[in-house]
């Protein structure tokens, strides 16, 4: 591994920690700690300045190019910008989808009217964005999506529906890939829409999740007239937007240890206030926690070594991977070291979410079997 940070991202830390450290009061930190986006309008509300306080500053997107707001801000610099964020104590971006992976693609496939219309609004957090991709019939296999766009003149008319939708019921906007021609090999008869949410004959349903949270949506489209300016890119060539998207955002692999390591290190301090740490098993059980944590942490810097020396190799899906069963065994050893405490407080609910990482950020399965055959050398099975 040959990672390191250079002088001129160690020069960005100080910039961007004495930037939080006069802006950041605890009314952002609030907002932010309150379940998020899903807390309602008044977080909402206070994310939104937070937001437009990082874009006027020029932190609210470091990685886009100066022109659109950004500081064309290379990877280590993002992966100091999270850490430093998570630091601080700050609120994430009101509008991160849009942000990381709607923005690229708009930049790369959109006309000039789309990226005036919608870039700035979206840096300053005045439009929050969702990706209408998955439907109960394709998410791993996105490409077998079936909600349709039938052109009729000036306008597409979609029907069909989109499941667990990221900030389905908080967004104003969503890309959009639906079906414009069914005869096509299924990858190339896809297109890419803006679609405004709030266009007559969107069905927006939350789904309430065992946390009680709804970070996820249901959408539903029914004769929705959507304007054919709203094409993001060349009909049937959505598969391409869709890719853009997708890769875009590089350094959220590389900075999945610190929540991880940060509950690790919040369950330590709880265990030793609750004098938990008098018993051997819990300490034991602590210790092969916190060596998870750093496990982690290392196959973290390797993948983002990976990526800065433009190699090739498995740790993204190795650390998507020990990151859901690390995340899943904070949960484990939370009940059994604190018992009943862990029913309750800070930690109900992250008990409750530890089920989910199985599938988030890459299904386990699906990680298995790429580190399996593409590392292992393993048969794919029949």
């Amino acid at each position: 591994m040959d990672f390191s940070y250079p002088p001129e991202a160690e020069a960005f830390r100080a910039e961007l920690r004495a930037w939080l450290a006069a802006n950041l009061d605890e009314r952002f930190r609030a907002a932010g700690a309150a379940r998020g986006l899903a807390s309602g309008p008044e977080q909402i509300t206070l994310l939104r300045e937070w937001n437009a306080w990082l874009a006027d500053a020029g932190y609210a997107a470091i990685h886009w190019p100066r022109e659109y707001g950004g500081r064309g801000a290379g990877l280590i610099e993002q992966v100091v910008w999270v850490e430093e964020m998570h630091r601080a104590g700050a609120p994430p971006t009101v509008n991160p989808i849009g942000l990381a992976n709607i923005a690229p693609a708009l930049m790369a496939h959109g006309s000039e009217a789309q990226k005036q219309r919608f870039l700035r609004r979206m840096l300053r957090g005045e439009d929050i964005w969702s990706q209408g991709f998955s439907e109960p019939g394709a998410g791993s296999d996105l490409a077998s999506l079936r909600t349709g766009a039938l052109r009729d003149g000036a306008h597409y008319l979609v029907n069909g529906q989109k499941t667990w939708t990221s900030l389905g019921a908080q967004a104003d906007w969503c890309q959009l890939l639906v079906r414009t021609d069914p005869s096509a090999p299924k990858h190339r008869g896809i297109s890419c829409l803006l679609v405004d949410l709030r266009l007559p004959g969107v069905d927006v349903r939350p789904i309430t999740t065992l946390t009680g949270e709804s970070d996820f949506a249901e959408l539903f489209f029914r004769d929705v007239r959507v304007p054919a300016d709203a094409l993001l890119g060349a009909e049937n060539e959505g598969w391409r937007v869709a890719m853009t998207t997708l890769t875009a955002e590089r350094a959220g692999v590389a900075t999945l240890h610190l929540g991880v390591r940060g509950r690790i290190q919040a369950l330590i301090e709880d265990a030793r206030a609750a004098g938990a740490l008098a018993d051997a098993r819990h300490r034991e059980r602590l210790a092969r926690l916190y060596l998870e944590g750093e496990l982690l942490k290392l196959l973290s810097e390797r993948a983002l070594s990976g990526i800065v020396h433009q190699r090739q190799g498995p740790e993204g899906s190795l650390v998507k991977l020990v990151w859901s069963q690390t995340e899943q065994r904070v949960a484990e050893v939370t009940a059994e070291v604190l018992g009943q405490a862990a029913l309750g407080g800070r930690w109900a609910s992250a008990r409750l979410a530890a089920r989910s990482y199985s599938i988030a950020g890459g299904t386990t399965q699906v990680n298995r079997n790429i580190v399996a055959e593409r590392v292992l050398g393993l048969p794919k099975s029949t």
